[in-house]
Order: C-alpha cells, then structure tokens, then sequence
C-alpha cells in the first residue's frame, strides 16, 4: 500500500477528527498495465460519507461525464470538461487525483478526511483471493469489452467478471446510472465476503490479500495512521452501506454526451456540507440504492 498525497491542500481537513462526520474521496482508475500514467481517466468516483458514530456509511457516485469546472493544472488552462478528464488534466497518478479534490471540492464545498486511488488491475487480484463475489445481474447486458453476456440473476463472479460486468454501461436501461449502482453493489459484496471468509483464522490467506490490496491502492489519510483509521471503522457493518447517486440528467451539448446536475444536484451538497445526509436520503429515495 502506497501513501501518497493524494488531496490539494484546499481539499483537505486541516485535520481529520474522526468523532465527527467524514468524507473520503475514492477514485477507481482505469490505468491498465503498460499504458501510460497520463493516458487514464478516473473510471469510477466515490464520495464516502460517514456520519458520525459510525453506525453507516453512504457511498455517493459521482457520475463520470458530468460536466464541471476543472481548475488550471501545470500545462492545463482550465475550463469545463467531464469530471473524470480532470485525472488526465493533472498529469495522471497523484497530481492528477490532486486536480480531482480540487475539482470536486469546489464543486460540492467540502473538504475531504483522506483519499484512495484504486487500480482496478489490482482489485481483480482481491476478488479472486477471496474466493469470487456474488453478483446479482438485474439487466442481461453483453459487454462491450469481452463480449460476455451476462444474463440476469445472483450468481457467483471471479474478480475479472465482476469487473467486466460493472465497468458496462451501454445497453443499460439507465446507462451510467446503472454502472454506478453496480460499482457500489461490488464494493458491498467484496465487503461481505471480507467478512465471510473468516480471514483472521487463516494469516496465510490474510496476507495475501492484503498484499494484494496494498499493491492495488494509493491512499492518503490525511495525518490519521491508518492502524487508527481502520480501527476507527471495525464496527461498521456492510449491511449499513447505502448506494446514493446525485440528482442530474444527461444532455447533449454540443454534439457531446454530458450529465448535468438537478437543480445543483438537489440538496445533497447542501446535506453534505451541513452532515444532513441521513435526512437528505429519506427525503430523496429516488436517488438512493439498496445495496
């Protein structure tokens, strides 16, 4: 596991306090093995809040053609463009998830606890050492990248599955929408099977995995050790995970295929900002995935 500073210095805590309400950025990578570190876009972006007593946590998809300010970046003038070119626009890697907080920072007005940069590549390895994951397929979708057809129904997923199939979404009633829930319903069921696996009765298995999440993770906690922060979290229980996406629709301008907030994405900044989301979630169902 590598740490990093991942976060711009104007998106970050001054410090972390974790008896309050906490924000952490995630961002899934799309970097392949032997592609530049340049040539990637954010594939997926998370923000997890927790609200304080960490009874729950709220996992809010940021959708990835949405479109934003980007902040000027070394060899980059600013301007709008979708959210997940900002990773790009920085140069990739660390300076390019700095350009990310930035970004999403001045978007929704907060600052963030810590960071993590998720090489999916890697990911593929902790999904396969846990022994698979299961998925449940609502839609039959083929992918547009293996050529797979996954049909409908819970079945069980190795790591590059389970990946393929929540990576899609063309052919998506909901398109991105539906990406975005599927990517938190993965994180959920590698959660599960975490917990499942009994993986502190066998050291062996226990470090493997967690060479293999530490080689698939940059993270930057903000001051906080990380012995603290995962201690911090033992008592959050996967079934408290909620799945939120934010209030937008997708608009043609220009000829390019953007998303654009809901009436400034309908609260939930507002809800995140004043640690109101709990409230904003029940307020907002539409919004809101059971995972």
């Amino acid at each position: 596991m590598t740490k990093q500073e991942l976060l711009d210095p104007a998106a970050r805590q001054p410090r972390t306090d974790l008896s309050r309400a906490l924000n952490y950025l995630l961002i899934g990578s799309d970097h392949r093995p032997g592609a530049n570190p340049e040539d990637q876009r954010s594939d997926s972006i998370l923000i997890v809040h927790v609200p304080a007593g960490m009874r729950q946590a709220y996992l809010i998809s940021i959708p990835r053609d949405l479109l934003v300010t980007i902040p000027p970046a070394p060899g980059y003038g600013g301007g709008q463009d979708k959210i997940n070119a900002a990773i790009e626009h920085g140069g990739g890697g660390e300076a390019g998830a700095r350009l990310l907080s930035t970004t999403l920072s001045r978007l929704t007005g907060i600052r963030f606890d810590g960071a993590a940069l998720l090489d999916f590549s890697g990911f593929k390895e902790v999904i396969d050492l846990l022994g698979g994951i299961r998925m449940c397929v609502d839609t039959e979708v083929r992918s547009v990248h293996t050529k797979t057809l996954f049909t409908p129904g819970c079945q069980q997923m190795d790591g590059a599955r389970a990946l393929d199939y929540v990576r899609q979404r063309y052919d998506l009633p909901n398109g991105d929408y539906d990406r975005q829930r599927h990517q938190q319903q993965m994180l959920r069921a590698v959660l599960d099977k975490a917990g499942q696996t009994h993986l502190r009765d066998d050291p062996v298995k226990l470090d493997r995995v967690l060479r293999a999440a530490g080689g698939a993770l940059t993270v930057d906690t903000n001051g906080v050790s990380l012995d603290d922060l995962l201690f911090a979290f033992r008592g959050l229980p996967p079934d408290a995970l909620h799945g939120v996406q934010v209030p937008s629709y997708p608009q043609i301008i220009d000829e390019v295929s953007y998303v654009v907030l809901d009436n400034g994405g309908g609260g939930l900044f507002d809800a995140l900002r004043a640690t109101r989301v709990p409230e904003w979630a029940v307020a907002n169902p539409r919004w809101v995935n059971r995972l």
